[in-house]
């Protein structure tokens, strides 16, 4: 019988490795990046802040996180594209390096001999850039968005430390998921990927639209979409939503589970779970894990499952 793990305890704030812990200094954050200054403000308890409903503002943070921590000097992406909070993506990196360390003598590994496999990299290639930077971890991202995966190959071009550790390919089966990907004689030792969680264009306006709400003040930018939940097109739905996407992934992952040591995946709707668990049952999965994870009053959890060994 396979294993099936779940933390029920609830999550910490952000992993204990994440580096992104408490409120942004930004001080320090303006800094490495002179034009957040233009977007710092005080909130009612006279703390520096910026508005979060404002892309630029946002885009403006992002560029500040990126080269304090990480040291990437250059990025950028294009306008109306998924620019997405970095503390929360870190976690996952993090949390999946914990699952690599168990069958490393409980160490996480580090290094380009460790390879991952980014499902959905997006305009901004954030997942690449956070594991390379943390681990050393070598990538491939994919994408079906022709304008995502030019926008992340200027980005690896446009900074030194990435040229070696990351690859970005298109996706050129825009009904497949691994397949056209992953050939014959590669191996992975993780698959991450964060889906698109809605059905249809229109429900990810509605979300992107209570989001803007719950997130605007009354010194918001009217009428200004929040570019930590931007987005376009396939970053943000497809048919069936999230439900239908990671049900074919696992499926999909059957016939590559010689050469993938975990697959993952975001889940953003806890309802999900059962149906997605029963199917990977039925796949004949050997471990099952769901993590949850927690930012502020964002929560989500990471669905990781692995085959038997060969």
């Amino acid at each position: 019988m396979p294993s099936h793990t779940s933390n029920t305890q609830p999550p910490r704030l952000l992993h204990p490795r994440n580096p992104h812990q408490g409120r942004y200094d930004f001080t320090a954050l303006c800094e490495v990046c002179a034009e957040l200054k233009s977007y710092v403000r005080l909130n009612p308890a006279g703390e520096p802040t910026i508005e979060f409903a404002d892309p630029a503002a946002v885009r403006c943070l992002n560029q500040a996180l990126l080269a304090q921590t990480y040291q990437i000097k250059h990025w950028m992406i294009p306008a109306g594209y998924l620019c997405p909070p970095i503390p929360g993506r870190a976690d996952v990196i993090h949390y999946v390096a914990d699952l690599l360390a168990e069958s490393n003598g409980g160490k996480v590994p580090r290094g380009s001999g460790v390879r991952v496999l980014d499902i959905g990299t997006g305009a901004n290639c954030i997942y690449p850039i956070l594991g390379s930077q943390s681990y050393g971890w070598k990538f491939v991202g994919t994408d079906i968005d022709p304008v995502s995966v030019k926008s992340a190959r200027l980005i690896v071009e446009a900074n030194p430390s990435l040229h070696k550790l990351i690859k970005v390919v298109q996706q050129k089966q825009p009904s497949a998921i691994f397949k056209g990907i992953l050939r014959k004689g590669e191996s992975y030792d993780l698959t991450i990927c964060n889906p698109p969680f809605h059905s249809s264009i229109e429900a990810a306006q509605a979300g992107s639209l209570r989001k803007v709400k719950n997130l605007s003040t009354a010194s918001a930018v009217k009428g200004a979409a929040p570019l930590n939940f931007g987005g376009q097109g396939a970053e943000l739905y497809c048919a069936g939503g999230e439900l239908a996407f990671i049900t074919q992934m696992i499926r999909e992952s059957m016939v590559y589970a010689n050469q993938v040591g975990w697959f993952t995946s975001l889940v953003s709707k806890g309802a999900h779970l059962p149906a997605l668990k029963k199917l990977l049952l039925r796949c004949g999965v050997e471990t099952v894990r769901e993590i949850p994870m927690a930012q502020g009053q964002k929560i989500s959890r990471l669905l990781a499952w692995r085959y038997p060994a060969q």
